[in-house]
């Protein structure tokens, strides 16, 4: 796979979480009952939810800014999929197996993405 295809695919996967994050943070920030309603569901107390909007706005903002924040942009792909696995697992143990396939589908989106993005930006260590 060549380096343009792989921009590609990347950007495709970022801007896709980054609506699904988005609106999830939107939603969580306006009190949306959808999604408002099933967090207090699964036990999270109502000051998280704030907590958790405000941090999926600024990975947004940070997953698309192009070229730029890469090492920042490796705790917004990490704080996804803590996200993604916590809401998998309380789903799971709170509701039923059907809920989980959006945690599913964003799971597989967001480790390919991941992927185009360590094949673009490959992981250097420096000894200090």
């Amino acid at each position: 796979m060549n380096a343009k295809t792989s921009k590609l695919i990347y950007w495709i996967g970022a801007v896709f979480m980054s609506l699904w994050f988005g609106a999830s943070g939107f939603f969580e920030l306006t009190h949306n009952p959808v999604v408002w309603d099933i967090t207090v569901q699964l036990g999270y107390p109502p000051h998280f939810i704030y907590i958790l909007g405000v941090a999926k706005i600024c990975g947004v903002v940070v997953l698309l800014t192009p070229e730029k924040l890469v090492r920042l942009k490796e705790w917004v792909f990490a704080g996804m999929f803590f996200d993604i696995i916590f809401a998998f697992f309380s789903k799971l143990a709170v509701l039923n197996f059907a809920a989980t396939i959006d945690a599913i589908i964003a799971f597989t989106v967001l480790s390919v993405t991941y992927a185009m993005f360590r094949k673009l930006y490959p992981a250097t260590y420096e000894k200090a």
